[in-house]
């Protein structure tokens, strides 16, 4: 995706507007509880800005998975009303998002008012990108602008099809994000890295091919650094690794090495025989792993060898932990990265982005959140972004930015 154009709300009178805010209110419930409330707290600002500005601030999100159906206990309601507590100020909630009732609360705001309508995806041509739902929305506002770039990936009615009915910005987390993409890989201070885990090279081939043109290192690790290891003829016991995966692996490799792009492997591992928290565990270097057991964390050769490989980078990108960190004790090597990324950066001397629901997870778990330059939370998005894929809510704002729509 290369770098793109688009208004922000600096672009944006907002007093007296109505302004259609797509947010990503999709936070993970767990017995009706919200576990998880990155998503909202990162709204806050957008919303706030909007507001204090004189602005009728009209949130509208999807929320789980109701499949175009009416789910009662997939409303958006009670993530409105934590909404509202975290903007210490009453928050207003209509059970329909467009429709008769979505237009008399609407008619009905104040400047400064927020009001969030039910779960866009209770309606089929959401996740269709139906042109008559998107007029819908769109006749609700005065202008549209898009803070959920965790759902740009997807063209919605909500997300893609408003945005080319409306005068459309980005809102301050969706700016904020798009900058920090751009640092990381579209206009990068070099020399430039990659830390690429998880569990299967054929789920992120495209990542990879993508980042190859792009990056000066890039660090492997995960299940997927068993299959680079097995094509090169280690024995990685049972160690999960994808046989059907070799020839790709060393094309890769080769690829790489064509494009002097340099390829960071495991060169010790830890390894059990059960996959169990707190089991009996041997480090070996990766060319003795016994045949009756598996890699389950890179050793800490390996965190000094990509240690010092990071301390040579200005820019590290980050999408995938090192190793089984759910578990202990397989959570050290990534713990021991995260925490040397984390130094660097607060040192000044290295800019990290970061994404991707595992890589998230590992990195608050290492408890270094606070401490890289930016942290994704798109989930999806993200990903796409990595694979050079263009998302559409992103491409949609861009061509209002080119149009030049006056509000």
């Amino acid at each position: 995706m290369a770098t793109i154009a688009f208004k922000t709300l600096d672009h944006l009178d907002a007093a007296g507007k109505k302004v259609l805010l797509r947010a990503d209110l999709n936070v993970p419930v767990r017995d009706r509880q919200i576990t998880d409330a990155t998503r909202i707290l990162r709204l806050l600002p957008t919303i706030q800005e909007l507001a204090q500005k004189g602005a009728k601030v009209i949130v509208v999100s999807h929320f789980d998975r109701p499949r175009g159906q009416r789910v009662p206990a997939l409303s958006l309601g009670p993530i409105a009303d934590a909404l509202g507590d975290a903007l210490g100020r009453p928050v207003t909630f209509v059970d329909d998002c467009i429709g008769p009732a979505a237009q008399k609360a609407v008619d009905s705001m104040q400047n400064g008012d927020v009001v969030v309508l039910e779960n866009t995806r209770f309606y089929p041509g959401e996740e269709q990108n139906d042109p008559e739902l998107a007029k819908a929305f769109a006749a609700l506002a005065d202008c549209y602008v898009n803070d959920a770039f965790s759902a740009a990936h997807r063209a919605h009615a909500s997300t893609e099809g408003v945005a080319r009915l409306l005068p459309s910005f980005a809102g301050r987390l969706m700016e904020t994000e798009l900058n920090a993409l751009n640092i990381a890989l579209e206009n990068p201070e070099r020399p430039v890295g990659a830390i690429v885990g998880g569990s299967k090279i054929s789920t992120k081939l495209d990542l990879i091919g993508n980042l190859l043109e792009k990056v000066d290192m890039l660090i492997i690790g995960g299940a997927m650094a068993n299959t680079f290891l097995a094509a090169q003829g280690v024995d990685v016991g049972r160690s999960l690794q994808e046989a059907d995966m070799h020839d790709t692996a060393r094309a890769i490799m080769t690829k790489a090495h064509d494009r002097g792009c340099e390829i960071v492997l495991p060169v010790d591992a830890v390894t059990a025989t059960d996959f169990q928290a707190d089991v009996p565990t041997r480090i070996v270097p990766v060319s003795a792993i016994p045949a009756d057991a598996m890699m389950l964390d890179v050793g800490p050769e390996t965190v000094k060898l990509i240690c010092t490989k990071i301390a040579t980078l200005k820019t590290l990108v980050w999408n995938g932990p090192l190793g089984a960190f759910e578990i202990t004790p397989f959570d050290a090597a990534t713990n021991a990265v995260a925490r040397e990324v984390a130094r660097l950066t607060d040192a000044g001397v290295l800019k990290s982005v970061a994404g991707g629901g595992d890589t998230v997870s590992a990195l608050r778990h290492a408890g270094v959140e606070g401490h890289i330059s930016y942290i994704s939370s798109a989930g999806g998005a993200f990903l796409e972004w990595l694979e050079g894929k263009t998302l559409p809510g992103i491409m949609a704002l861009e061509n209002i930015f080119e149009r030049a729509l006056p509000i």
